[in-house]
């Protein structure tokens, strides 16, 4: 099998895979991977790497220079690498796969009145009552009756005392959520 047909159905793969976990959209100081297929050989050394993306929010690619990143989705990233590339006519039909290194990029969720106050690393899928037991449960002075789920400026009141798994009141975090159990 050519090789080229082979990167490209890896990026195929595990590009699906990502796209099935859900994407979180990208800000400074995360880490990540690019790799870019169908590119000469003596330059996918040269592009083919991890990148921080810097405070200002880009990233530096080769023959193109600084790319906005944070804001972006991995895929939309993708894409607009891709268009420039092609747009500038540097390459025809570059494949680009942009993954964020988990390893590195801590995503919290940040939980108080429970026994261990502070931040909680973020999971794909994470409920409330997931956040509040990784933080060692409710303090016994908290209320579960009125757990408070700050998300930008938006404030929402939920009760877990009976309603557990209801994914109307239980419902799944994202990244920077505040949680407070109320004395």
């Amino acid at each position: 099998m050519n090789s080229r047909l082979l990167l490209l159905l890896v990026f195929c793969a595990v590009s699906q895979r990502v796209h099935a976990q859900g994407e979180l959209p990208l800000k400074s100081g995360d880490r990540i991977t690019i790799s870019i297929g169908a590119i000469p050989d003596n330059e996918v050394v040269q592009i083919n790497k991890v990148y921080t993306i810097s405070d200002n929010g880009t990233i530096n690619l080769l023959h193109i220079g600084e790319v906005r990143a944070s804001g972006l989705k991995p895929s939309a990233l993708q894409r607009s690498i891709e268009q420039i590339y092609v747009s500038r006519e540097i390459y025809a039909r570059p494949n680009v796969l942009v993954s964020i290194d988990t390893d590195q990029t801590a995503r919290q969720v940040y939980v108080t009145g429970v026994n261990k106050p502070g931040p909680v690393p973020y999971r794909p899928g994470m409920t409330l009552s997931q956040a509040i037991q990784f933080a060692g449960g409710p303090t016994p002075f908290a209320s579960m009756k009125r757990v408070r789920l700050v998300r930008g400026a938006r404030v929402t009141e939920h009760n877990l005392s009976r309603d557990i798994g209801n994914p109307a009141v239980d419902v799944t975090l994202q990244p920077e959520d505040q949680i407070n159990l109320p004395e």
